[in-house]
């Protein structure tokens, strides 16, 4: 089987990100985020198990979900994709705003905000997927979004371990 078949998949990059009632916060870029259904509006995410972000949103039960654009830099990537939320508080420095639900959010380098509350989850082996109906939706900047395949070939991104889409060589 060649499991690189999924690489033509299309998806865009994501920053998810949820802030519990004790004050924890957590974001992530993520590749797996999409409109599920139109009644009600609701979204879905899938976020790796080992990520601080899925613990975060699972403590929450709610999170903001912000499509990159392709104005987004490896850097930006990097601040959310690359470093844990545990040691690093990736919205220190940046432009960001908070939802009504108290999920911080980047407003650089994102097209919109989706703000959502968990209605489902579900373990799907090292990811879990978070249904969220919509309770706030924003349009930020009318710029082109970033596609995972402009990640790769643009930007020269590589796949981290913790993607949904990660396949071991």
């Amino acid at each position: 089987m060649d499991a690189t078949a999924l690489f033509k998949f299309s998806s865009g990059l994501y920053v998810v990100s949820a802030r519990a009632d004790d004050g924890d916060v957590g974001a992530c870029v993520i590749n797996t985020g999409l409109q599920l259904t139109s009644k009600p509006l609701q979204v879905a995410v899938v976020v790796n198990k080992q990520n601080h972000t899925e613990q975060v949103i699972e403590k929450a039960g709610h999170f903001a979900l912000a499509p990159l654009t392709q104005t987004a830099d490896m850097p930006f990537v990097g601040r959310f994709g690359f470093r844990s939320s545990t040691d690093f508080d990736k919205f220190e420095g940046i432009q960001s705003d908070m939802t009504g639900n108290g999920d911080p959010y980047p407003t650089e380098h994102v097209a919109a905000m989706v703000s959502c509350k968990v209605v489902q989850s579900l373990d799907v082996g090292t990811h879990m997927l978070f249904v969220g109906e919509l309770d706030d939706a924003r349009n930020l900047l009318a710029e082109e979004p970033l596609t995972y395949a402009y990640y790769h070939v643009v930007l020269k991104g590589k796949t981290p371990p913790k993607a949904s889409s990660y396949v071991p060589e």
